[in-house]
């Protein structure tokens, strides 16, 4: 038996026409043979009916009080609702289909509610329903404890339940549906030249999640690349194949060029803030002394440089004047720099290859952008500019690199 798990987000999912888009997928997938897993969203987006930022909103309108175990009872049954009623589509077209719950389907998790990791899964009844010749519907985003509570997996939850699956059951593949044609070179809202991708590896994926693409959560890339389920992010309102996520090795395997493309993408997060903090005088322990109190009062920290007169590095502006009050109270001055970008250059190819670094500077001189901070690692390099110069700099970065000329 071969299996496919498909995944379809709340967009795919918002209208009837949404909908039936997302069943010819699956009847297509039914007529190559493969026994097939769904796992859905809850339909729409914030303001739509069923969405889960909707029904949050219920509870903030109604004395915003709920503790969160009652929060995950709230909160998953918006998949729900999807998946009842892409169950009765299949069903009126002669297609027999059966909806299992995250618990149901043995998701098992930490009892962390709202923001659960996925511990085990035994993928026992769906293999069942699946030999039995079932559609098997997975809502997605949830699962149950040991103890039988629900909860849900937080952010990029059902794409994390789409990939586990995938892995529990084998599955040959994992396609994630959603409204954009793939995975591109940087973001079309910003660079209309933007090209889709072919082919991208589990690194660069994760890499361009991580810092700022939203395609896909990195939590499910980094699923999937344990056990090596190749993942196609496609568009539900197309038939182009989208991209796939797979290893170097299997790319080579398919004959794509990927050593000769040295950068796959630009990436970019906004509303960041530089803190600077120099050494006090006759000491030389700031960075423990740092890092331990924004670790003590929750505050994630990003773009880390120590140096031997003090540290610099970034939080999020929402978190910015907390820092500062932080650090205030230690008996430091640190400069504070509001409203900077992180703008990041991804690729596979970069490791080893000189002149990366001097090729994003003379990009960014040109256009006259400050670069604040930088930093790099085996397969990116990043760079803090002022808020202000980000379109320009991810733009200027993409023309350097000939982004726009597109990839295989």
């Amino acid at each position: 038996m071969k299996i496919l798990v498909q995944k379809f987000g709340g967009s795919s999912l918002t209208t009837e026409e949404c909908r039936m888009r997302a069943i010819t997928h699956m009847e297509r997938a039914l007529d190559e043979g493969y026994a097939l897993v769904v796992v859905v969203s809850a339909m729409g987006r914030k303001g739509d009916p069923y969405a889960t930022d909707t029904l949050l909103q219920l509870i903030r309108n109604n004395g915003n009080r709920l503790p969160s175990r009652e929060t995950d009872l709230l909160m998953h049954t918006g998949e729900i609702i999807s998946a009842t009623v892409m169950c009765s589509m299949l069903n009126a077209r002669g297609i027999k289909s059966t909806i299992l719950t995250g618990g149901q389907a043995n998701i098992v998790t930490t009892d962390e509610f709202t923001n659960a990791q996925i511990e085990s899964i035994d993928p026992g009844r769906i293999l069942k329903e699946l030999e039995a010749g079932y559609v098997v519907i997975v809502p997605g985003f949830q699962g149950r404890t040991a103890d039988w509570e629900i909860t849900t997996l937080g952010r990029g939850g059902s794409d994390t339940t789409a990939t586990a699956l995938g892995v529990a059951l084998r599955a040959e593949r994992v396609d994630i549906f959603t409204d954009v044609n793939g995975i591109m070179t940087a973001d079309p809202r910003i660079v209309e030249e933007a090209q889709p991708l072919s082919t991208v590896t589990y690194t660069e994926i994760c890499n361009m999640a991580h810092l700022g693409a939203k395609v896909i959560h990195p939590r499910a890339v980094e699923i999937a690349m344990q056990a090596n389920v190749p993942i196609r992010v496609r568009s539900t309102f197309s038939d182009d194949p989208g991209t796939l996520v797979t290893t170097m090795l299997e790319i080579d395997k398919m004959g794509y060029t990927v050593h000769d493309r040295l950068v796959m993408g630009i990436a970019h997060v906004p509303n960041i803030t530089q803190i600077k903090v120099a050494n006090k005088d006759g000491t030389y322990d700031t960075q423990l002394q740092v890092f331990k109190a924004m670790a003590h009062h929750n505050i994630s920290v990003d773009f880390i440089n120590v140096n031997p007169l003090g540290v610099a590095y970034t939080v999020h502006d929402e978190m910015s004047e907390k820092a500062a009050r932080i650090l205030n109270d230690m008996g430091y001055e640190p400069q504070i720099l509001p409203h900077c970008a992180k703008v990041s250059v991804i690729g596979a190819g970069i490791a080893g290859v000189p002149g990366v670094m001097a090729q994003i500077v003379e990009a960014l001189t040109q256009e006259d952008i400050q670069i604040l901070q930088s930093a790099d690692s085996h397969t990116t390099i990043w760079v803090l500019v002022h808020e202000t110069d980000m379109v320009r700099a991810v733009r200027a970065l993409h023309k350097q690199f000939k982004l726009h000329i597109g990839h295989m």
